[in-house]
């Protein structure tokens, strides 16, 4: 096991990546941050908290998108659905799509198809905490990203909330 990321690394770089997403759009009321269900969740709440800390304006547009329906390896495993919270629309709206790891690319194009029931973005741009360079199997990359490290497929990359590190094993 080795820690790619210790607490104060991990708080840091959820910090700068913040601060890049308010460089991109200075005005958020455009904004649609969307966490994905289920590992993103603790990331997006992380920078969600943080946006609405440093910009002046009201708190940020943000849900959780579920997309377990939209996934491709459904008959693999048993996925139980969590709770989709985007009420509202994104239509004509930027999306910043959240989740923890960039691996193969297959949540983000779930993420995307599920995307469409709630209308048709203006933009999706994509935020991630680890970007897994090697091993894609779609054309998928991440627009902003904390760390970008290559790993073997063989390797694991977790994102552990509990002890506020990220470890690859």
């Amino acid at each position: 096991m080795q820690v790619l990321l210790s607490p104060q690394q991990l708080d840091l770089t959820i910090k700068r990546l913040c601060y890049q997403l308010l460089e991109n759009d200075d005005n958020l009321s455009d904004v649609v941050f969307v966490g994905i269900q289920p590992r993103g969740v603790q990331f997006s709440n992380r920078i969600i908290d943080f946006i609405s800390e440093i910009s002046n304006s009201e708190k940020p547009s943000y849900g959780l998108l579920d997309i377990t329906f939209y996934r491709d390896d459904i008959r693999e495993e048993l996925h139980i659905p969590k709770e989709t919270t985007l009420t509202q629309s994104i239509e004509g709206k930027k999306v910043v799509l959240i989740d923890d790891v960039l691996y193969t690319g297959r949540t983000i194009r779930a993420a995307l198809d599920a995307l469409q029931d709630f209308g048709r973005p203006q933009k999706v741009m994509l935020c991630v905490l680890v970007n897994r360079r090697f091993n894609r199997e779609l054309p998928i990359q991440p627009d902003f990203y904390g760390i970008a490290i290559d790993t073997t497929a063989s390797q694991k990359v977790k994102v552990d909330n509990e002890n506020n590190r990220v470890i690859l094993y």
